[in-house]
């Protein structure tokens, strides 16, 4: 028995086309994050452990992933919900709302973080009234959290909304028709189909929180121990020239990260092959 390991297609050019995804793909992704882990072997792993306990580089880091991880989790609901709403209604506006959902993507991180700071200081159209209310979100790791919110809901919005719309409504009228209640339809009938694109915009939108410097820097306060971002830190330890202690930090987020997606494409796999998407 023969085995097949590519799939046949009528189009030529397999071998170039592989060669060029390759050497772009190590240009540009693979060469640099070897050179950084080269780098980063110079100290051994004791001394790459011994840095991650750190007390503030552990405190940077746990302040990094946790509240990236609590901003994608968000924006499953608020992507979901805004997907939802662009896909299934017609109203007036409706474009004007579709291109909004875009704009963090298009403005520069430093104009985001400062305008997201101007609104939310203890000054601002919506800090002050939360200031007078004892509600302090500028230079805190509330405002920190609204920042990652801001950046990453796009990525969900974008990934769900084009198999939302492949969803037919009559599935729905179906569901409804043969007795199924709101939150059944919605539970057994529309979200199934959806969990694949969910958990690529939750990768997405924490991919890009994790990353994050020019939108949180100026709305984070920059407060060791309290608001200081793990990028920042490396950052930090660059302008003190301790390169070393910043190829480290650099390091423990490669593979931070690179384990959560590992485990987020893993589960998306399992989901697909459950749901028949494969």
């Amino acid at each position: 028995m023969r085995t097949v390991l590519l799939k046949p297609s009528p189009l030529p050019g397999f071998t170039p086309a592989l060669g060029a995804a390759l050497l772009w793909l190590g240009l540009l992704v693979l060469i640099p994050l070897a050179a950084l882990v080269w780098r980063a072997s110079g100290l051994g792993l004791s001394g790459i452990l011994a840095i991650a306990g750190q007390p503030r580089v552990a405190a940077a880091l746990k302040l990094s992933f946790g509240l990236s991880l609590l901003a994608a989790a968000l924006n499953v609901v608020l992507g979901g919900v805004v997907a939802w709403v662009l896909t299934r209604y017609e109203f007036p506006g409706r474009r004007l709302l579709d291109a909004a959902v875009d704009l963090p993507f298009a403005l520069p991180t430093a104009v985001a973080g400062i305008a997201l700071t101007a609104v939310y200081a203890p000054n601002g159209w919506i800090g002050a009234p939360l200031d007078a209310l004892g509600f302090k979100v500028a230079f805190t790791p509330l405002g920190i959290f609204i920042a990652l919110v801001f950046i990453g809901l796009p990525f969900m919005v974008r990934s769900v909304e084009p198999v939302l719309s492949e969803v037919e409504p009559e599935i729905e009228e179906a569901s409804a028709t043969l007795g199924a209640s709101r939150l059944r339809t919605i539970f057994q009938v529309v979200l199934p189909p959806l969990v694949p694109a969910f958990l690529t915009g939750f990768a997405l939108a924490l991919a890009r929180a994790v990353g994050e410097y020019g939108s949180v820097v100026f709305i984070s306060g920059n407060i060791p121990f309290v608001s200081e971002i793990a990028p920042l830190l490396i950052v930090v330890r660059l302008e003190e020239f301790d390169e070393a202690g910043a190829t480290a930090v650099a390091t423990i987020m490669l593979a931070l990260s690179f384990a959560i997606l590992l485990i987020i494409n893993l589960v998306q796999a399992h989901v697909r092959r459950r749901t028949g998407h494969d």
